[in-house]
This record gives structure tokens, sequence and C-alpha cells, in this order.
């Protein structure tokens, strides 16, 4: 039982997110009605004058009076924000100034008109996305709506009133706001008010009672707005109720099941086909999937004859999937010869539950006396998909009609970068081929038998339906067999046929040449689509392969933008930040590229520019580079076609290439992070054991040396003489002390420089040795020392003082860690020097066995715990001596006890005693 309540961690983290992106949003709310007059803007203005006498911070950004005295007069005490003045074409529009709404940030905007379209060369082409723009700053909007710019509404209320509205507001937008203010009158009311002159003025007025404001019309829309209206307060409730259900289910108040029993059908699949009613079929899923609170689809499905399409046709089809994105759907464009089987599949694949089509337009005029050409969609999806609902939407009467895309470049088709192929050429070649297959065939025919000959023909139309396709191909078909007929076949230079068997002949030839050509055509589109599919495919496998090898900022950079280029042509910049979190601009900019559009999509994570709904008059492209932890730049792109960028394969494609990008540079930068995190490490390691050895073993003989100082102002004469001897000894302990800190200083700076400077000389190594240890007498005390030197050793080429001091430092670690009697060995190797030191004590820690060389480290000494003094950097400064000189020290356990160290030095002949002197 306590598994089944325990709050779900992945829903807990979703839901402390939602909450906090909630928190940081400001907070929407949108006074609904059924038309203009019913007073909105009045009733937002009366509550926008309760919050300023409450002490609230209201703003005006824009209001429309149209002329009404009432709403008028409540204007009054608000401050008004002042409009910004843009030049169009020579005449000067006062639009919303969304710069200074952001800077002066008010608790409370009043931003009226949420469906109108801002001037040209307005950041946003919508003043609903100035509002979404407000709404990510957390500033509080409230703002006005008609029933008919709901977008999904749009074709059913120009049914109803035959008036077609152009402003419209994704639907979206509506379900999305915190309240909804439902502003309603009854007709007869609004009648009442427009003939008093209170919605529009007398000349507006006399026309709008005659067409919009009829009274069916009237009761109609408000019917539309009253459920519009119940819909979003249902999903408030239901979001009230699942939030009060808690993370493991339980109802509010936590004594059973909540709403796991709130089950949702399945999603919708809208089918955008080539004809005028495909608009209203993504407007009418929509709203159906709005009402059903479900997920929902758009895709348009190609095969090889749609893929003729004109150029207009094929603009509509990509403003209808664009249109589907902003009312919320995803959309895709697949590719087939098959439509229902298609869209079937995708159905099965997305888990739909429902499609939607649009009917099919009955035949007109002498067509409708025709029999059937085909079986009907919807009935042949009836048969492949029997669990799937299907609905078919009525075409609307009166409807907005939508733009062309502005974008010009290639066709429709995802998978194809070349524009629609031109067949002229291809009908000409297969008039050719048929000429040529009859010239060919003529001084043959009295040697080959006229099924060899049909052979021949049935050749050049495979050969022309490989090459040009569908058209052609059934062009030559039906030349080869009218030049087989008149050329070929008795009575020859006529249509006659001698021979009834020949009927059968012409009718199998031509069967075969057309089903030849059809199926080849299938196979070119195909194999099309499949390159398509692949190159688009090897260009992520490829990005993602290189980048996975970056480990700079600049290497990916370097292959994002090759990537982005290769792709999509045209020109592409990857822009990344700075150690402040500013975005870099390129130096030389390239023609069209705005560093201001690019920080804005960087600050605000969306994208901007062309193809897109802010600043769509650019001619870049800019999308945010989204990587887990944040953004991480922008990429900025110029297309060789820019209608690429309206096909959701193609936008889908870029994306990914911007997510990967993105990924790539979020993976190096924590790289980075890594390694100086490592660095930083590593560095407070070394100070904190240099100030703990510095602090335990200079502190001691100061200590030491200033206690036996003011003791010999109390000692009696005759102890004066230990007294200094001990000062003395305190004193050798601290100088060597220092002098070990200053000879790894001097050494690490000269490896650092990248040489260390030796004074070598020919040496004789008796010398060196016994000298080391007069120099070690007084670290040794009475520590017995022994040699054991090879009588005949060679002059050797080394520094001197430095070995010197490698040897003296080797006598103190054996007296401080081991046993006497220590030895000292050397003896001459060919090419090598080998000294050795061993003592007779416990020998190498046990921590420490099969990691020698760690002992070797700075600031490593045998014991972490010791009363021995010490830093830690004699055996280090040993090692590096030995290895300026080019040789290696090493460090083990004698067989009979005791620790030995070994030093090996390289070494050469030496010289002839003439020479040496010189």
């Amino acid at each position: 039982m306590n598994d089944v309540l325990r709050p779900d961690p992945d829903a807990l983290l979703a839901q402390l997110r939602s909450d906090e992106a909630r928190a940081q949003r400001g907070k929407l709310r949108i006074y609904f009605g059924a038309s203009a007059g019913v007073g909105k803007t009045w009733a937002m203005l009366s509550a926008a004058q309760r919050e300023r006498a409450a002490g609230r911070d209201v703003l005006i950004g824009v209001v429309e009076t149209h002329g009404r005295g009432e709403t008028a007069a409540l204007l009054s005490g608000l401050e008004a924000l002042p409009l910004r003045e843009l030049d169009y074409r020579g005449r000067t529009l006062a639009e919303f100034d969304l710069d200074a709404a952001l800077a002066r940030r008010p608790a409370v905007l009043l931003v009226d008109e949420l469906a109108h379209t801002n001037a040209p060369g307005s950041r946003h082409a919508k003043r609903w996305q100035d509002v979404q723009e407000l709404l990510a700053a957390g500033i509080e909007v409230w703002s006005a709506l008609n029933v008919q710019h709901l977008e999904s509404l749009n074709g059913t209320v120009g049914a109803i009133t035959g008036v077609r509205v152009h402003e419209t507001v994704p639907d979206t937008v509506l379900d999305e706001a915190d309240e909804v203010v439902l502003v309603d009158v009854t007709p007869d009311e609004l009648t009442a008010r427009l003939a008093a002159g209170k919605v529009y003025l007398p000349q507006q007025a006399e026309r709008a009672a005659q067409n919009f404001f009829r009274k069916g019309n009237l009761i109609a829309l408000r019917e539309i707005a009253l459920r519009r209206t119940a819909e979003h307060v249902e999903d408030d409730v239901r979001g009230w109720r699942v939030e009060q259900s808690g993370p493991g289910g339980a109802g509010g108040n936590g004594k059973g099941p909540g709403l796991q029993a709130w089950n949702t059908s399945g999603a919708i699949l809208a089918c955008v086909g080539p004809h005028e009613g495909a608009a209203q079929t993504v407007r009418t899923a929509a709203r159906l999937a709005g009402q059903l609170n479900v997920r929902w689809h758009a895709v348009y499905v190609e095969t090889p004859r749609l893929q003729r399409l004109a150029a207009a046709e094929r603009d509509r089809i990509l403003a209808v999937l664009k249109l589907a994105e902003e009312l919320g759907a995803a959309t895709a464009v697949l590719t087939g010869s098959d439509v229902a089987e298609q869209l079937a599949e995708q159905a099965r694949r997305l888990n739909c539950a429902t499609l939607v089509l649009g009917r099919s337009q009955p035949e007109t005029g002498w067509r409708r006396w025709l029999p059937a050409r085909a079986v009907p969609l919807a009935r042949t999806l009836a048969q492949r998909a029997p669990a799937l609902d299907i609905m078919e939407v009525a075409p609307a009467d009166s409807s907005r009609r939508l733009s062309r895309a502005p974008l010009q470049g290639a066709s429709i088709d995802s998978d194809d970068h070349e524009k629609a192929p031109t067949y002229w050429p291809g009908y000409a070649w297969a008039a050719a081929t048929s000429v040529a297959l009859t010239l060919v065939c003529t001084p043959l025919a009295s040697v080959l038998e006229l099924s060899n000959i049909v052979m021949l023909f049935l050749l050049g139309v495979v050969g022309v339906a490989m090459r040009f396709g569908r058209g052609p191909s059934a062009l030559a078909a039906l030349l080869n067999v009218a030049a087989f007929d008149y050329f070929f076949v008795p009575p020859r230079l006529s249509f006659a046929v001698s021979d009834v068997q020949y009927v059968l002949t012409f009718a199998i030839m031509l069967g075969v040449g057309l089903l030849v050509g059809q199926l080849t055509a299938g196979l070119r589109f195909a194999a099309g689509v499949s390159t398509s599919r692949e190159r688009r495919a090897r260009s992520l496998f490829e990005l993602t392969r290189e980048l996975s090898a970056a480990l700079e900022a600049s290497q990916v950079v370097a292959l994002g933008t090759a990537a982005v280029r290769g792709h999509f042509g045209g020109d592409a910049l990857v822009l990344v930040t700075d150690a402040a979190d500013q975005l870099v601009m390129p130096a030389d900019a390239p023609e069209g590229f705005d560093p201001q559009v690019a920080d804005w999509a960087f600050r605000h994570g969306q994208s901007a520019g062309l193809a897109t709904a802010t600043l769509a008059a650019q001619p870049w492209h800019y999308v945010p580079l989204r990587a887990p932890m944040r953004v991480r730049g922008v990429l900025a792109l110029s297309p060789a076609q820019p209608r690429w960028l309206l096909i959701p394969e193609q936008a889908q494609q870029l994306d990914t290439l911007a997510r990967q990008i993105a990924i790539a540079l979020e993976r190096v930068h924590y790289v980075e992070v890594a390694q100086q995190a490592v660095v930083e490490m590593e560095s407070e390691r070394l100070r904190n054991a240099l100030l703990g050895a510095i602090s335990h073993d200079v502190r001691t003989p100061l200590t030491a040396l200033i206690a036996l100082a003011e003791s010999l102002q109390t000692l009696p004469p005759e102890e004066h003489g230990n007294a200094a001897r001990a000062i003395v000894a305190q004193a050798h302990e601290l100088h060597a002390l220092v002098s070990n800190l200053l000879d790894m200083a001097r050494l690490e700076s000269g490896i650092a420089g990248g040489t260390v400077n030796l004074r070598r000389d020919w040496q004789s190594v008796e010398e060196v040795v016994g000298s080391a240890i007069r120099a070690a007498r007084t670290s040794l005390g009475g520590t017995v020392v022994q040699t054991a030197l090879d009588p005949d050793l060679p002059l050797v080429e080394f520094d001197a003082v430095l070995i010197e001091r490698v040897l003296v430092n080797l006598l103190e670690n054996a007296t401080k860690y081991g046993a006497p009697p220590v030895v000292v060995g050397a003896r001459a190797e060919p090419g090598t020097l080998v000294l050795t030191v061993r003592d007779h004590g416990p020998g190498l820690p046990a921590a420490l066995l099969g990691r020698e060389q760690k002992l070797f480290d700075k600031f490593t000494r045998g014991e972490a715990e010791s009363a021995t003094p010490g830093v830690g950097l004699g055996l280090a400064i040993c090692k590096a001596v030995v290895s300026a000189h080019g040789g290696e020290i090493t460090a083990e356990n004698a067989r009979d006890g005791g620790a030995e160290f070994t030093v090996t030095l390289p070494r050469r002949e030496p010289p002839e005693p003439a020479e040496a002197q010189l």
C-alpha cells in the first residue's frame, strides 16, 4: 500500500519545475465576448479602476474606445503609455510600444484588441505575440477578445455571419489564459445599444445592423462564446482536481483514489489534403482536440501525383501546415503512393483514435454522370483500420483565405531539394525514342520475328520510364504500339489489321508498357525519398560523430557551421557566449545579418526572423541553441531555399542540428569546468600541504630558537655553550628547510621554462660522495655511514653541486626514517653510473608498496603523521635533479631489511688525461 501511495520523484520534479515557471510568468486575463459592443473594454477598465483604488500599479498599454463616451470616461486617472509611431507608405501609424512597457514593468498592463495585426516593421506580426513576451517577462496582462477571432472558429463564424475575419488568435492563447472573464449581453440588448450609437458611429451602426448584427447571428455567436468559455472552465476544474489528487493519485481528501479514473480519449490525426478545405479540416481538428483535451497531429501525404502540384497549391499546403503548428499540432509530411496506407500506419504509430478528413467535393456538371473513378478515402481507411474513428469535415461556405507563403524556393516535397522538374523534355525524348526504334527495327523486319520487335519496343518504354517517369513512358507506349502496327504488322504502312490476334498483341503491348512505366515511376519516387532521408540521417550521424571528438568550443562552432551549410546551403553562423554570458557577435557580419535579432532570440530562447512570427521580414533565420541546462548560443541561417524552413521535416532537421550543437557546446563547457576544478583542487591540496608543513616544521625550530635565546639570560655561564650548540642545530634545520623550498622552486621554474641550467664537468665520484657525507654530518649526528665504492670508478660528467645535494637529501632521509648503519654505494655499468643509499631500518611504508614513485611527489612523507621534522621536499628535489641529468631514481626494500634508493645516471667514456686538463 505504501508503494502505491509513494510519490513519483519524476512527477514531483516536473511539478516543481512547472510551479517555478508559472511563478515567474505573468498572469493573463482575457475579457471574452460574443461580438463587439458587449462591453469587454468597459468591464476591463472598470476592473482596472478598482485595482488602482486598491493601490496596484495599473498602466494602459493600448485601449480602443471606438468613440464610446462611457468607455472613454473610465480612462480618467489611469496612466497611459505613449504609443510608438511608425512610418508606413507615407502614413504615420500609432502602435503599442512593447519596449517601453517592458522597461516600465507595471503590476497590471492593459493591452486591448488581442487579435490586432501590428504594422510592418514591428518586432512581432501580431499583438498576441507581444502579450506572450510581456507574460514571459513576469508582467500581468489584461486583454479583450471576440469569439470570431479564435482561429479554430474562423470558418464556423464565417459560415454563420458571411463575414470574413482576417485577424485571428491561436486557441492556445485562450486555453493558457489564467482567467477568462465572459462579458455577455442578450442579443436584444446588444441591438438596442447598437441603435443608440454605443457600439459604432451612426453610419457604421446602420450597416452593421443589416449584416453582422442580425439577431440570428448574435444568438449563434453567443452560444459559441458560452460553450468556449465553459470549455475553459472545464479545463480549470480538471486541472484543479488533478492537482488535488496528489502525486500518488489520492484524492483531495487523502482517503482514496482520486482522478486516476479520468481517462481521455485517444489522440487526433488530421489529414491535410491539397483541396481548398484543408484549413477548415485543421481548425475542426484543433477545436475537437481542445474539447477532448487530447494531443493532436496534422499530416500531409505526398504521392507521386501530388508531387507535381502547381506552386500556388504547394504554398497553400505549407500555409495549412503552419496553421496547424500555430494551433498546437505536431506536423509531418509523409511520402508514399497509397494515402490510406500511410494514414493508417501513422495513426497506429502515434496511437491516434480519431482521424479527421475533409469531405470530398461532389462532382459537378457533366462529371457527375461519369462512373466513380476511385473508392473514397474514408471507405478505404475503414477497411485498413477498422478500429479507427473517422470524421469527415464539411467545407465552410465562407472562410478566411490563407495567404500564400511569402517564401520562394523548392517543392513541398520534404525529401527533395530540387525544384519540380519540367516534363516536356521527357515527352520529346519519348517521341524521339519511338522514332529511333522504328528506324532501327525497319531493316531488321526481314530478319527478326514480330515478337522480337515487340520486345525491342517494350525495352524502349522501360528506358523512357526509368529516365523520365510515368507520363513520358505512357506516351512512349502509345507511340510504340502505333509504330509497330503501322510499320511492321501486315498490311504494312496501314493501321488495318489482317489478323485479329494482333489486336490482342497491341492490347498486351500497351498494357505492359503502361504497367512498366507506372512501376518504374513509383520506384524512382521511392528511391528519391529514400535517398533524401538517407542524406538527412547521414548528415546527423556525421555531425554527431565529429562533435563527439570536439574538445574546444571553436571546433564545435566550425563543425556545426559546416554541417548546417552542407544541408541547407546558403550561409550559416554559430554564435556562442563569452565568460559574461553575452552573445559574441561576428567581427565581419555577412549581409542581412542583424545582431539585435540574434540577441533577442538568445535572451528569449525563441526562434526569430525568416519563417517565424517574430520579425518575419528578416532575411535570416535565428534558432536558439537550447541545451539541457540553458541556452548556449544562437544558430543563424540564411538558407539557399527559404521555403525549406516551412517544411516540417526540414524544420525538425534544423532543430535537431541546433540541439546537437548546443549539447556539444555544453559538454565542452563542462569539460573545461571539470578541468579547472581539478586544477583548483590540486592547487588547493598543494597549498594546504605546504601551509601544514611550514606551520609545523618552521614553527618548531623558530619556537626552539626563541626559547633558547631567552634561556641564555638565566642560564649560568657554563651552560651557554650547550645552548649555543642547540641554537646552531635548530638554525641548521631551519636553513635546510628553506633551502629545500628554494631549490624546489628553482628547479620547477627551470623545468617550466624548458631546461635546468647544469654546470656539467668531469667529476670524481669518490670526492662527491665524501663531500656529501661531510655536508650531512650535522643532520647525521652519531649515525654510522659506510661506503661501498668500486675501486676503479671512472670520471663521470655531471653537476657536482646538485648531485651532492641529492646524496645529502638521501642521507638525511635514511637518518630520519631508517636505522644505522647507512651504506653509500657506487658502481659503474656500461653506459650508466649507479649510486645507492641504503639503511637498515623498517623499510618503506606498507601503504606505498607497489607505488614507490609516490615518495618522490612534492609534500609526500613516508608517514603522514609523524614527529619527524620535514615537509616532504627532499626526495622531490632528488627526482628533479636526477631527471634534469637524464637519469632515474627508484626506491625499494632491500632483501635483508631496510630501504634502498638507487640513482642511475647516464655516462660516456671519459676523455684522455690531456683533454680532461683542457
